[in-house]
């Protein structure tokens, strides 16, 4: 077993944004660490469409050597918007366009998922198409075992892989599967014009957000890429649009498997928003994929981590849904404070079993309400009656710690 003060060696399962950022604080500190991930490669399957980090900022900042930290702004879905964007986040009445709340701005930058990823990347030795099948604890540490029947030691083994965490399942067998949420959501990316995208962002350069009153169905619209960031140089914007509703009947409102319903029942609800959302939604075209996101959660139920050699970190260990826009921040302080805590085990501070405890006790009292939080921002988003009077949670200041009293 390893000594208090000697470097642990970590194995680190998932090279997502929250695996690969931890795995860049741990090379920041020179803790030895190795890192798996069960896609057989980078480009295996796609990373998402962005994400927005806002209060956990100085977090990613923390973890980040000074060459990748100051290229992030170039991995933003619009560069020149993100010099001088102070945060706004609209929520809009759907049915006449008018504003309807201005959430409490917070500095953020929205980065292109895929290509903030690439950037953590850098410089890091993924080893992929590994799937975890197990994990045993031993004198040394714990041992790992994969699915191609090849297997790897560590002291302490950080599971990263996100909602559907393996780890998870191997520690939490009785209660780590997901919890569904009586809300059903499909999104499309699509790509305009600049004239076409321009009534949309002058509203907001960024993303909007807003409900019908009457049939409460949400939508969400942003930014993805840009004519500076295209990859490919097409002079086109790509713009995200999500949508979700109530699932008041099983069979009308569930998700159909078939594509072109997805987008007819999309266009559908749409038809009774004001412009510019109504044509731009019923404009999309008919062979654009609509992807179901099925939304549940996880509200950090606990579990054993076997004497301090296994834990979780991100969505693995508190899943929840995006109307705060919060996983990802909470999932990148998780990051920091585990890489701080490991520091200290490293430096003699504390044993490596005070250092987890104490990153798993601070980590729980944080995201067990903010799943929660999260989750009432799901229902609220789809209630006029809460939107109208401004109590709704989706339409309160980001922050990592809600305010007490």
């Amino acid at each position: 077993m390893a000594e208090q003060g000697q470097k642990p060696h970590v194995l680190i399962f998932g090279a997502g944004i929250v695996g690969i950022t931890l795995a860049q604080a741990l090379k920041k500190n020179d803790i030895p660490f190795t890192i798996f991930e069960r896609d057989s490669a980078p480009d295996a399957r796609g990373q998402g469409w962005a994400v927005t980090v806002h209060w956990a900022m100085p977090y990613l900042e923390a973890c980040l050597p000074d060459q990748l930290r100051e290229r992030l702004v170039g991995v933003q879905v619009d560069p020149e918007v993100g010099k001088v964007d102070r945060g706004n986040f609209l929520f809009l009445n759907a049915e006449t366009g008018e504003i309807q709340h201005r959430i409490p701005p917070s500095k953020r930058m929205r980065f292109r998922r895929q290509g903030f990823r690439q950037l953590l990347m850098e410089d890091l030795a993924v080893q992929w198409g590994k799937k975890l099948a197990n994990i045993e604890q031993n004198d040394d540490g714990v041992m790992a075992y994969f699915e191609d029947g090849t297997s790897a030691s560590g002291a302490l083994l950080i599971g990263a892989e996100g909602s559907r965490s393996r780890t998870r399942q191997i520690l939490c067998p009785d209660n780590y599967q997901l919890i569904p949420l009586p809300i059903r959501l499909t999104g499309c990316a699509v790509r305009l014009t600049a004239s076409q995208v321009a009534p949309l962002r002058a509203l907001d350069p960024l993303l909007l957000q807003g409900l019908h009153p009457e049939t409460e169905d949400f939508f969400w619209f942003s930014i993805l890429d840009t004519p500076a960031t295209n990859a490919d140089g097409g002079d086109y914007y790509t713009t995200q649009i999500l949508m979700s509703w109530h699932l008041n009947d099983p069979v009308r409102d569930e998700v159909s498997p078939d594509n072109t319903a997805r987008l007819e029942n999309m266009k559908r609800r749409a038809s009774r928003f004001a412009e510019p959302f109504r044509s731009f939604i019923l404009g999309i075209p008919s062979d654009t994929e609509a992807v179901e996101i099925k939304l549940r959660d996880w509200p950090c139920l606990g579990w054993d981590n076997l004497g301090g050699r296994v834990t979780l970190v991100g969505d693995a260990a508190h899943a929840m849904t995006m109307y705060r826009g919060e996983g990802a921040n909470h999932g990148l302080m998780d990051a920091a404070k585990l890489a701080e805590a490991l520091k200290g085990a490293c430096d003699g501070k504390v044993s490596l079993k005070e250092a987890v405890d104490a990153y798993e006790t601070e980590m729980r009292k944080r995201t067990e309400p903010a799943v929660l939080l999260s989750r009432q921002a799901c229902l609220d988003a789809h209630d006029w009656a809460k939107i109208k009077s401004g109590n709704a949670m989706v339409l309160s200041k980001r922050a990592a710690l809600p305010k007490e009293g």
